[in-house]
């Protein structure tokens, strides 16, 4: 695989983006070689549905569009990035709070923590931010194929 790959996606802050953007990143990532049935698939899509939900739903208007960015460096770490143009950083809600929504960061910073990550909020230069979560690269080994051709043993005969 090459030593850098990136893509990225610009979508409207609308409620239906968040779901465009989970299917964005899956496909990225299965190009990428991550099947779709891993717990790492499974985490990098929770965090941007998070991520992008957060920036529709948060930026209170401010943002009419948001930016998912995929970067994959030398197949060790994969940046996720999700930006958006509203100057407020995500908060931290106490442990206590009893709340129907704003449970997004917990779930990220778990989820990060989780696949031995970090996660680090940027501003942008146009005064908006960036959210990036940074993982390690695990793509599964492919196993062989059952009933596939080995090479015989020494001294076998083949076909045994």
């Amino acid at each position: 695989m090459a030593d850098h790959l990136e893509a990225s996606v610009t979508l409207r802050s609308d409620p239906a983006s968040v779901s465009a953007a989970r299917v964005f990143v899956a496909g990225v990532l299965g190009e990428w070689g991550l099947p779709a049935d891993t717990e790492m698939a499974d985490a990098v899509r929770l965090i941007v549905s998070e991520l992008a939900t957060n920036a529709v739903q948060h930026t209170f208007g401010q943002s009419p569009t948001f930016t998912v960015d995929l970067v994959l460096d030398r197949d060790e770490h994969l940046r996720v990035g999700v930006t958006d143009s509203h100057p407020r950083f995500p908060k931290r809600l106490p442990a206590a709070v009893q709340q129907d929504n704003g449970r997004g960061m917990v779930i990220i910073r778990w989820l990060t923590a989780e696949c031995g990550g970090r996660l680090r909020v940027r501003p942008t230069r146009e005064g908006g931010k960036t959210v990036i979560v940074q993982l390690p690269w695990a793509v599964p080994a492919t196993e062989p194929v059952a009933g596939a051709l080995a090479a015989p043993a020494e001294g076998e005969a083949p076909g045994r």
